[in-house]
């Protein structure tokens, strides 16, 4: 996750981020899902961007309550999308990415402080004995206490095993990506995971196909954008949160406004990046997703 401002314009083409357009079409009611990363007051400089403090995050969540959505895991959603069960009135999903160490202790406190369920995306090979990631080094769980985290209300998902741009990957890599993630989090909490969180968005529609036939009900990307309850399966919109924006700011999204409604098409500026990654893949390896 890259703080200079070629990184802030890249992130830009791939989330949708750019002029606000107006929320909600006729008969498309927002759906904010938050996309957080770690809660700390001292992050390392490479996910800074994207944490918040402890004092911001209970700040959000009393917005949260104080909003009178009903917060959901995504396989609410999953259930809603697949014509199972309808949604709530007015949801909310709160999701975490990567597993960084605060989650299954203060950051998991602070949502069953006030009975608000979650969802945690988690990259296995950064959390699990002997595994190997691309994400630079950072306080990380132990895939030990992914069960605890689901005992305190939170839902589990898999974020890949290394965290690599999931869109430059050959089809054995991706693969690998896919089903090892997935099968290491069944392994350790003994049922089906059903839902997966591409690393920092970055998605195609080879990747969308892949997913599914990996087994997975559901994935989300990024996009920058409120989701809907017509939002895509394999490309559910999510907010990101970084340590810049205001409560203001989550209170408008709470409120259905303040970024784009999903589904929407991916803009030249997204596909563009996309192509070029690709082509920087070929000559480097796989990369860090962020």
């Amino acid at each position: 996750m890259k703080t200079d401002g070629r990184g802030r314009a890249e992130r830009g083409a791939q989330d949708g981020e750019g002029p606000t357009a107006a929320a909600g079409g006729a008969g498309t009611p927002a759906i904010p899902v938050f996309l957080y990363h770690s809660v700390t007051d001292d992050p390392p400089d490479w996910i800074a961007e994207f944490t918040v403090t402890p004092k911001q995050f209970a700040a959000h969540l009393d917005a949260v309550v104080r909003s009178g959505r009903t917060p959901v895991t995504i396989s609410a959603v999953a259930d809603h999308l697949a014509g199972r069960a309808p949604l709530p009135p007015r949801p909310v999903l709160l999701t975490f990415d990567d597993g960084f160490a605060d989650l299954p202790g203060a950051t998991a406190e602070a949502l069953a402080e006030r009975a608000l369920p979650a969802t945690a995306y988690l990259t296995t090979g950064a959390i699990a004995p002997g595994g190997r990631s691309l994400l630079p080094p950072a306080p990380m769980m132990a895939l030990a206490r992914a069960a605890e985290l689901e005992r305190s209300g939170m839902e589990i998902g898999s974020h890949t095993v290394t965290h690599a741009q999931l869109d430059t990957l050959p089809a054995k890599a991706l693969a690998y990506e896919l089903r090892t993630s997935k099968a290491v989090l069944e392994d350790a909490l003994g049922h089906e995971i059903r839902h997966l969180a591409y690393p920092h968005g970055y998605n195609s529609p080879r990747v969308r196909a892949m997913s599914a036939r990996a087994g997975y009900e559901t994935a989300t990307a990024v996009r920058h954008a409120l989701s809907s309850d017509r939002d895509e399966r394999y490309r559910i919109a999510r907010l990101i949160v970084r340590r810049t924006h205001t409560l203001a700011d989550v209170e408008s999204w709470l409120a259905g406004a303040g970024a784009r409604v999903a589904p929407y098409r991916d803009g030249p500026k997204t596909i563009a990046w996309r192509w070029y990654r690709r082509a920087r893949a070929v000559l480097r390896g796989p990369e860090f997703a962020g």
